[in-house]
């Protein structure tokens, strides 16, 4: 019986600390008055042009500037591939049909990711999302 009662006790105490510890993430709010969930996966809902916007008028969240500066560098990087295999005559066009879809996953993973609270970071605009937060500061 003591066992027991130790067993729920325990498993009362590590849920407790799993939820405040995310309460404490999803409660942390931004200057523009959104959660930063919220703000995090707007960012890159218009591509790089909502990650200029929240950019500019997000003062003190990290997560959301983050997420704004790792919006802008993915969807400029996607536009340049974009034009330059347009560019290219027939094999660059099927190479643009093919990859289109991957975009439209990537979008959607970046948003997801962003509204749980997630500091992810993609291979290459990660990292100079990481070096141009820190020149911000």
């Amino acid at each position: 019986m003591d066992f027991n009662e130790n067993k729920d006790k325990q498993t009362v105490f590590k849920e407790n600390e799993e939820t405040e510890e995310k309460t404490e993430n999803e409660n942390k709010a931004t200057s523009i008055g959104l959660e930063q969930n919220i703000a995090g996966a707007l960012c890159y809902l218009f591509g790089f042009i909502t990650g200029i916007i929240f950019l500019l008028i997000e003062k003190e969240n990290h997560f959301v500037k983050y997420h704004a500066i790792q919006s802008i560098v993915v969807w400029v990087i996607l536009f340049i591939l974009s034009i330059v295999l347009s560019v290219l005559p027939i094999i660059g066009w099927a190479i643009g049909l093919l990859i289109t879809p991957l975009y439209l996953v990537l979008w959607g993973y970046m948003m997801w990711k962003a509204y749980q609270n997630t500091w992810f970071k993609l291979p290459i605009s990660g990292d100079i999302a990481e070096k141009q937060l820190e020149k911000l500061d």
